[in-house]
């Protein structure tokens, strides 16, 4: 299991999340070398990434505590 993920944003949305790091590279130029070519509404001052030391949410990451009450 990967250590570290990324999420991608181009102004406040996001466009990728949970990519491992071979994906998140490619996404990341990708997108840099489209906004500088292509006539969009983005620049490349609007793209942000954010990387996450673990994987959040899902199941089998061991986050989820078999110990809770239902919230019924």
């Amino acid at each position: 299991m990967p250590d570290k993920v990324y999420h991608i944003y181009a102004k406040d949305r996001c466009l990728y999340h949970n990519l491992e790091r071979e994906d998140f590279e490619e996404k990341w130029e990708m997108l840099r070398n489209m906004v500088g070519l292509m006539k969009t509404d983005y620049s490349e001052s609007d793209l942000q990434f954010v990387e996450i030391n673990d994987k959040v949410g899902g199941a089998g990451n061991g986050s989820f505590d078999d110990n809770l009450e239902p919230s019924y």
